[in-house]
């Protein structure tokens, strides 16, 4: 979740329709933290308040308190409860944000590919936002098995809470600003020029990336397992530090033996791990497991 958010068209949208009470502002911030692990400080309320009244607006709802009971109330609030988290939770993101996680990766994958491919390596983005991350993992990924007999031998798997965020990451369409990181030639091997100016993620690229709708509180009950690589990276800074280090003790367990854990840099701080190895790296918070 960043700053970055969709405002409604009008000036009245950039009008709370009054002050959060200080007992409104806690509800809502429990209410967030509760269903998502999400912590809103002090300094965000503003940003709540806009996004909330710009969706009371459209419902033609008229105070904060009648808008929470309608959000928490059965089926029908949890159809709105996912609406308003997608107003809450866009993402401002590019493709090979820090440069050097992906720069760790890359020679991971190399030495890996050294090894010899038996397997598919399967890759996962955490909080994939809309599709920047998965989509700069799997060029990592193609591009270090370009030349090699097992050119399509990965799959990346990107995960987040937000529907709408899902759903533009499997559109797989960007705007120019969104790729200024990558090389000339990485664009013309991997993206389509479209006619309004946008690049489309080529289809044999896009074929290996899948996006799934997961919610980090509930890493328990998914599917993934035996990832070769993790990246979690401008996600856990949203948590609590105790939740934070939950986090990456259950992505742990999901790594096979010898495969590569990337966190945001200053994310977690003292975090350890019995299984994992810290990567002599002073740019990245890396770390890979035993085996």
């Amino acid at each position: 979740m960043s700053e970055g958010h969709d405002m409604q068209s009008g000036v009245w949208a950039l009008q709370p329709l009054a002050d959060m009470t200080a007992t409104e502002f806690r509800d809502w911030q429990t209410l967030l933290e509760e269903r998502t692990g999400v912590v809103l400080n002090e300094r965000r309320r503003a940003f709540l308040q806009t996004n909330l009244s710009a969706r009371m607006r459209e419902l033609g709802v008229m105070d904060y308190a009648t808008y929470y009971r309608q959000v928490t109330d059965g089926p029908r609030g949890a159809v709105e409860w996912s609406t308003l988290l997608d107003r809450l939770t866009v993402q401002e993101t590019r493709f090979f944000r820090h440069r050097p996680s992906f720069e760790v990766l890359e020679s991971y994958l190399r030495e890996r590919l050294q090894q010899g491919v038996t397997q598919p390596w399967e890759l996962w983005s955490v909080g994939c936002a809309s599709g920047e991350e998965p989509y700069s993992l799997a060029i990592s990924a193609a591009e270090v098995l370009r030349e090699s007999e097992h050119p399509d031998h990965f799959g990346v798997t990107g995960t987040d809470i937000s529907l709408n965020a899902l759903s533009k990451a499997r559109d797989g369409q960007y705007g120019a600003r969104r790729l200024e990181q990558l090389d000339a030639d990485l664009c013309q091997r991997y993206f389509l020029a479209q006619d309004d100016g946008r690049f489309k993620v080529v289809p044999n690229l896009a074929a290996r990336v899948c996006c799934a709708r997961l919610n980090v509180l509930e890493l328990a009950k998914a599917p993934m397992s035996g990832m070769d690589v993790i990246f979690c990276q401008n996600l856990l800074i949203y948590f609590r530090r105790w939740r934070r280090r939950e986090i990456l003790n259950r992505l742990a367990e999901r790594l096979v033996p010898g495969g590569l854990l990337v966190v945001g840099v200053g994310e977690v701080a003292g975090w350890q791990h019995p299984e994992l190895i810290p990567v002599a790296d002073e740019r990245v918070l890396a770390f890979t497991r035993k085996g």
